[in-house]
């Protein structure tokens, strides 16, 4: 028989200890809604807003017209307009920008029969960045081509219609004739546009391999801190720890090794796995690599220790990270690119320590990136890994 006054108080109670548990509730709430933001900003939203530099060698109405098209185009953030090739292509190398659109120095020059080479210079570690600028600019140029196009028939068709004052050679061949010999695709494909990837051809898999490697190190340090930590703290495991003649720095310092030692291993299998299976290639320092996980690791077992530092259960901790871990994956660029989200998230992505250990890995997997060149990923981390742990061990609580 059903006790339904019993069920009541049993439903209260745990509403009551709900309530009680002030970050456990926050996150109930706060957490759903984080997670329909940034799937339907994030996997819903278009790519706009790309970096870009175009180098102009020339001055006039179309050039004008095509800077006017490409700033008109939501999917274009043009951060500087320059004269030199060369510059435009370190700016793509170095990571200022995605792409670097070179206008060739006759592009003005409506009179010549040959075409006229549009070069895109693209950072392709970027893949589905680049999936999206090479088409849309390939059309873009077409378009400009087929108006230039149209501009040299009317300047022919003008040409061979003015009265016969002028002298013509000695072959007498009629203007009507002369303009039927005309190669009319030529005139319409007045461009060539050239695509060149400055890091090959990537696959999405190469894309995802160095994200999916710091989101494992993420979860999985941050995860089993929670179990570490806050799971033998509920369980009483902690509290017949101290009781022996054990300092508080002895425990934390056991748990980040240990922590360490599984989070490199388990990386280092998915590395091996991707290698095997997929046929990855690391075009960088395979150290360089291990160590920028062993740091990915390292920062994320310290923000576990300053999350389990005052919470009494595994629940406690789970309720807390969840909404920190799951946004991370997300706005840090490990699925798609940030130029899909709006500013205040590309901003926030900024906050994330994840954003920098994927920057850093990309870097060095798909670029070949020297340590020179990831420097400033590797301090943030750093200066994240400190602050964490600072937190963490002077807020630790071992009487909870």
């Amino acid at each position: 028989m059903v006790e339904t006054k019993k069920i009541m108080w049993m439903i209260k109670k745990d509403l009551l200890v709900l309530w009680r548990h002030k970050p456990r509730l926050f996150s109930i709430f706060l957490f759903p809604i984080l997670m329909i933001a940034l799937f339907g900003y994030g996997m819903g939203g278009t790519i706009e807003n790309i970096p870009v530099v175009v180098v102009k060698q020339t001055d006039g109405p179309v050039t004008d017209t095509t800077l006017n098209a490409i700033k008109g185009m939501s999917l274009y953030d043009v951060k500087d307009i320059i004269s030199d090739p060369q510059r435009g292509r370190e700016m793509v190398e170095s990571g200022q920008v995605k792409a670097a659109i070179l206008l060739p120095p006759d592009y003005e020059n409506l009179n010549s029969s040959n075409s006229k080479s549009v070069v895109i210079y693209v950072d392709s570690s970027d893949q589905m960045a680049t999936q999206t600028l090479v088409p849309i600019t390939q059309a873009l140029f077409t378009q400009i081509s087929s108006q230039i196009g149209m501009q040299k028939l009317e300047a022919m068709q003008s040409q061979s219609t003015q009265p016969s004052s002028i002298q013509v050679q000695s072959q007498s061949v009629q203007p009507t004739s002369s303009l039927s010999s005309i190669n009319f695709q030529n005139i319409m494909n007045s461009i060539n546009f050239q695509v060149n990837k400055i890091y090959g051809d990537i696959k999405y898999i190469d894309f995802l391999v160095p994200a999916i490697l710091a989101m494992t190190v993420m979860m999985g340090a941050m995860m089993s801190m929670g179990e570490s930590l806050a799971g033998e703290r509920e369980r009483g495991e902690l509290a017949r720890l101290f009781m022996t003649p054990t300092s508080v720095a002895t425990v934390v310092g056991g748990k980040i090794i240990s922590r360490l030692v599984i989070q490199t291993s388990t990386a280092l299998v998915l590395i091996g796995a991707a290698i095997v299976l997929f046929n990855i290639t690391i075009a960088g320092s395979m150290l360089l690599t291990i160590l920028l996980l062993i740091l990915t690791a390292l920062c994320f077992v310290g923000f576990g220790i300053m999350v389990s530092a005052r919470v009494s259960t595994q629940e406690d901790y789970v309720q807390m990270v969840m909404p920190f871990s799951m946004p991370m994956m997300f706005i840090s660029g490990v699925f798609y690119p940030l130029e899909t989200m709006p500013w205040i998230f590309q901003k926030i992505a900024y906050l994330a320590p994840l954003t920098y250990a994927n920057n850093a890995l990309r870097g060095v997997m798909l670029k070949g990136a020297g340590i020179g060149d990831v420097w400033v990923e590797i301090v943030v981390l750093l200066g994240f890994t400190l602050l964490f742990f600072a937190m963490g061990v002077t807020r630790f609580n071992r009487d909870i």
